[in-house]
């Protein structure tokens, strides 16, 4: 999300025998917690972390911090931790629409953090920065994903203790403007050149959008790999990075992001109804035993 790009090429089927399980097109009802480990012919998948969202009220303070106000991108949405909640063993992000001060608004600013007088949108970003982070894994997500005009949701991760872009991003998944996308970036000077991959939302059928679905990415020192219900659809070669291009996927761990933003490239959300809303059942890492 640091400056999440789109277009790229497209990907190939992917392996059986994940940790993860496709969407099942189950609207309401959370897993029942971690699976067993799991066992597939590149070794075995052990499960390091997770947050499986099963107490009820704010999101796990020893897992999340938040972001606040306006971040990036010039998105309408104030950044905000009341807007995520955790109940019946879901996380719920859900934005909303107001009419409230920007107590940082400064008449007459070029900074657009500051010119805008009023915030219309509230929403939350969480981030396990500063709390979990890790080098090379399987990250994966289950979610339900509110694809209505002007929302942009995403699942990512970025280096720990370095700006962007020579942080890195790899987007597992985020969603604007009708197209699904998973996004790596290699740090390219003050920006980032982007390997990335779409699906059109009309061709992933009527009812997608009402499922839980499972994103999740597969990283080494060779290759990141993204999925889309155990669909292969982008793959990227750690070794694209290189001394003129530096390399964070194979000298960084990485800390993972959830967040719903408005507005920018999810569009104008004023004609949508809001809450605009973004479902979580877990989020989990693995890690390989060998």
């Amino acid at each position: 999300m640091g400056g999440r790009g789109s277009g790229g090429r497209g990907g190939n089927a992917g392996a059986a025998g994940r940790p993860g399980t496709g969407g099942d097109g189950n609207a309401d009802a959370a897993t029942d917690g971690p699976p067993p480990v799991e066992v597939t012919d590149a070794g075995t998948w052990m499960l390091v972390w997770s947050d499986e969202f099963d107490v009820d009220g704010a999101p796990n303070p020893a897992n999340w911090g938040y972001e606040h106000g306006f971040v990036r991108n010039q998105e309408l949405q104030w950044y905000q931790p009341d807007n995520a909640a955790v109940a019946d063993g879901l996380l719920t992000i859900a934005a909303q629409k107001v009419h409230v001060l920007n107590p940082n608004y400064q008449s007459g600013s070029t900074d657009w953090k500051k010119s805008r007088q009023y915030y219309d949108y509230t929403s939350t970003s969480m981030t396990t920065s500063g709390k979990h982070s890790w080098q090379y894994g399987r990250f994966e997500m289950r979610a339900r994903i509110d694809t209505r005009q002007g929302s942009w949701p995403a699942f990512w991760i970025l280096g720990d203790s370095t700006s962007w872009p020579q942080s890195g991003e790899v987007d597992i998944m985020e969603y604007y403007a009708g197209k699904v996308l998973a996004n790596v970036c290699t740090p390219s000077g003050g920006n980032c050149t982007w390997d990335s991959t779409n699906q059109a939302l009309s061709s992933l059928g009527s009812a997608w959008s009402d499922e839980f679905h499972v994103w999740a990415m597969e990283w080494d020192a060779q290759h990141v790999d993204l999925y889309l219900d155990d669909k292969l659809v982008n793959t990227y070669a750690v070794s694209t990075a290189n001394s003129t291009n530096p390399n964070p996927y194979d000298t960084k761990k990485f800390y993972v992001l959830v967040n719903l933003a408005l507005g920018a490239n999810g569009g104008d959300p004023s004609g949508t109804s809001f809450p605009i809303t973004y479902q979580v059942d877990y989020v989990r890492v693995y890690q390989k035993a060998n």
